[in-house]
């Protein structure tokens, strides 16, 4: 029984990163008119460093009505709910990612690699509020594991 679990586990992830390459990658983003700048320029004006930017945008539009609300909340919990697999299969498969610490770092690494890489291959920008709710999701994730998965 154990290994037809392990089995299908690896099933579910091999296509929970498909999914998530596609939705990082390949999710029909159009730079449009940013197509024909220069990298710098691309990066100063696809790119959030400031935290919290974006995400105090969203929910003071989500209150304040001025925006269409399919898309703060698509933006929010979609960035949250994105990588908190990840917070379950990450511990699972890696026997070292137990404890927050590590699970924490590693998942950071890992944001930070995709984050540059999409900003490198112009497939998305680097957006630090991105980086925060997708760190939070994954550590929803890895609390659920905690919870009830871990033995």
């Amino acid at each position: 029984m154990k290994k037809l679990i392990k089995i299908g586990l690896v099933i579910s992830f091999t296509f929970y990163v498909f999914i998530l390459t596609i939705l990082l990658f390949f999710g029909g983003r159009s730079n449009g008119w940013m197509a024909d700048l220069t990298f710098l320029e691309y990066m100063k004006y696809s790119s959030n460093f400031v935290p919290f930017k974006t995400i105090s945008t969203y929910i003071n539009a989500i209150f304040s009505g001025n925006m269409n609300l399919d898309i703060p909340l698509k933006n929010l919990f979609g960035n949250l709910l994105m990588f908190l697999p990840m917070g379950i299969y990450l511990p699972y498969f890696i026997k070292r990612l137990k404890r927050i610490s590590s699970f924490s770092v590693t998942f950071m690494i890992i944001l930070l690699v995709i984050e540059i890489t999409q900003s490198i291959s112009r497939r998305g920008s680097f957006d630090i509020d991105d980086f925060i709710l997708n760190t939070i999701g994954a550590l929803i994730g890895f609390g659920v594991w905690t919870k009830f998965f871990r033995r």
